[in-house]
C-alpha cells in the first residue's frame, strides 16, 4: 500500500478542510494554548481573504476556522519560503481580527486570531529551534502581551522527532507532515497507535484517490518545482546585477578618491607658491580650514 505527501495542496485540504477534529488535534498540539485553553470544538469559514499574488499561489490559505469561544484560526501549508510571507501572514490573520465587528461593533467582542504557517523550507538558518511564536509582548517584561493577534511559524525541515520540549501530539503530527511523503509505503507503528494520527493516515492512501485527484496531485508538484526554478533564477539574477552594481558603484567611488586626492594636490602646490587662501579656495572650492589643514 502506498500513501501521498501530506503536504500537497490536495491531501492537507482533504484531511484538514474537511475533518475539523483532526484540525482540531492539529491545532491544540501546535498552537501556544495555555492550559484550559485547548480548542473543544471548531467551525470551518470561507477562507478566501486576498487575491491571489504572485510567489505566494504556493501555499494553502484556505483552512480557517472559528472555535466555540469565537477565536479565529488561519493555517498554511507554505511549501516555499519568501521574504514577504510574514508580512502576507500577518495581513491576512490582522484581516481577520478586524473584520469581527462591524462599523459601530465594539471592541471587547474582539476575540483573539492565530495564524499557523507550516513551512517546508529554511527561512532561520541562525537557529536550529524550528517554532516560532510571535505576539505582541512588552519589549521590557515579556511576560506582559497583548491579546489579538499570535503567530507560529514551524519550519519543517528543522524538526527532529527527539525535540526535548516538544509535546507528544505535537511530535506525531509533526513526524506526519515530514516522514510521510510521495509513495510512502510504511508507516511507524508511532503514528498507527494513536486514533486521530491512524484516521489521518488513512486518508492518504493512495487509492483512496481517483485519477482525476492523482493528476491534481501531480501538477502541484509541477507548479512547486517551477516555482522553486523560478524563485532561484531571480535570486541567481539579484546576485549577478548586484555584483554588477558593487563594481560600477566601486569604479565611481574610486574615480571621486581620484577628484578629491587631485584637488588636494593642486591645492597643496598654490599653498606652497604662496597664493592667497582666499584665491585656492576659490579655485579648489575647498573650505579654509581644509587648506590650512593641508
Amino acid at each position: 500500500m502506498r500513501y501521498l505527501d501530506p503536504k500537497n495542496d490536495l491531501t492537507f485540504k482533504k484531511v484538514f478542510g474537511q475533518h475539523p477534529h483532526l484540525l482540531q488535534s492539529l491545532l491544540n498540539a501546535l498552537l501556544p494554548l495555555e492550559e484550559g485553553q485547548e480548542i473543544v470544538s471548531l467551525e470551518y469559514l470561507p477562507a478566501e481573504m486576498v487575491p491571489e499574488l504572485p510567489l505566494f499561489k504556493n501555499s494553502i490559505v484556505d483552512v480557517r476556522c472559528e472555535d466555540n469561544h469565537g477565536r479565529q484560526f488561519i493555517v498554511e501549508m507554505q511549501m516555499l519560503w519568501t521574504d514577504s510571507f510574514k508580512s502576507r501572514v500577518l495581513f491576512n490573520a490582522s484581516k481577520a481580527y478586524v473584520t469581527q465587528i462591524g462599523r459601530g461593533g465594539k471592541y471587547r467582542s474582539l476575540q483573539p486570531v492565530y495564524a499557523l504557517s507550516l513551512v517546508n523550507d529554511i527561512f532561520e538558518p541562525d537557529t536550529t529551534s524550528y517554532y516560532h511564536h510571535y505576539r505582541f509582548v512588552h519589549t521590557t517584561e515579556p511576560t506582559k502581551y497583548l491579546e489579538g493577534l499570535e503567530l507560529v511559524f514551524v519550519e519543517l525541515p528543522k524538526f527532529a522527532a527527539n525535540h526535548p520540549l516538544a509535546k507528544r501530539m505535537q511530535v506525531l503530527w509533526l513526524r506526519y507532515l515530514t516522514e510521510i511523503q510521495d509513495q510512502t509505503e510504511t508507516i511507524s507503528p508511532d503514528l498507527l497507535a494513536e486514533p486521530a494520527l491512524e484516521e489521518a493516515v488513512e486518508y492518504l492512501r493512495e487509492s483512496a484517490f481517483s485519477r482525476g485527484e492523482l493528476a491534481g496531485y501531480d501538477r502541484y508538484w509541477d507548479v512547486i518545482s517551477s516555482e522553486r526554478t523560478r524563485i532561484a533564477d531571480a535570486l541567481a539574477e539579484g546576485k549577478a546585477e548586484g555584483r554588477a552594481e558593487g563594481k560600477a558603484e566601486g569604479k565611481a567611488e574610486g574615480k571621486a578618491e581620484e577628484r578629491v586626492e587631485l584637488t588636494l594636490e593642486v591645492a597643496r602646490r598654490m599653498k606652497a607658491q604662496g597664493l592667497d587662501t582666499a584665491l585656492v579656495q576659490q579655485i579648489t572650492g575647498l573650505s579654509v580650514a581644509e587648506i590650512a589643514a593641508l
